[in-house]
């Protein structure tokens, strides 16, 4: 009798939809925490740049020790020019740049997807590795990405310097130079 009163009143009918509700809201709750859990895969990325940010520092470092021992012309008397020291210290310097460009990828995508770093912020006020949001992030790692580029064709132009023989080869390597230099005023100001 007494659900049948329920029935008819309506109540039964009340009780089961907020039954429903709090189903569907419980779900929707689980669902989102799952989401929310699944920037953490974010971590791998994290990982792996700073490793090979490690690994390229020590290359590069290994490089230019290397250099300094193998290809200089005052530890060894037989080497006559530095060019040759030149291109290996220049391609360390591209080794460091990538190193970098993949340290502040890492940084940026702890802050961004995991947890800001709280010693950053009360020991560096303004530091690169400090990421606000995606567009800083992608901001700061094309400006060093393009100070590669710049050290890359630095790299080229003095491998290749020893083949220029006429006075329109060196116009224009004046004039490549020039244009970098416009290119990445152009890109820093403000």
């Amino acid at each position: 009798m007494r659900a049948s009163l329920y029935k008819r009143s309506g109540v039964f009918v009340k009780y089961k939809t907020i039954e429903k509700i709090s189903y569907l809201s419980t779900m929707n709750n689980r669902l989102e925490k799952l989401l929310w859990n699944v920037r953490y895969v974010t971590l791998l990325a994290v990982i792996l740049s700073i490793i090979s940010s490690i690994y390229l520092m020590i290359l590069g470092s290994w490089e230019i020790i290397e250099a300094i021992l193998f290809y200089n012309p005052l530890i060894d008397s037989a080497i006559s020019e530095n060019n040759e020291l030149l291109f290996k210290i220049i391609s360390s310097i591209d080794l460091f740049l990538i190193a970098i460009v993949l340290l502040i990828f890492g940084f940026g995508i702890y802050e961004l997807f995991v947890s800001e770093i709280d010693f950053t912020h009360s020991k560096f006020k303004e530091s690169t590795l400090i990421i606000r949001d995606l567009d800083q992030l992608k901001n700061k790692i094309i400006k060093v990405i393009i100070i590669v580029l710049i050290v890359k064709f630095f790299e080229k132009i003095l491998k290749y310097s020893e083949s220029f023989s006429s006075t329109t080869d060196i116009l224009y390597f004046g004039l490549s130079i020039l244009s970098i230099c416009v290119g990445y005023y152009l890109l820093n100001r403000k």
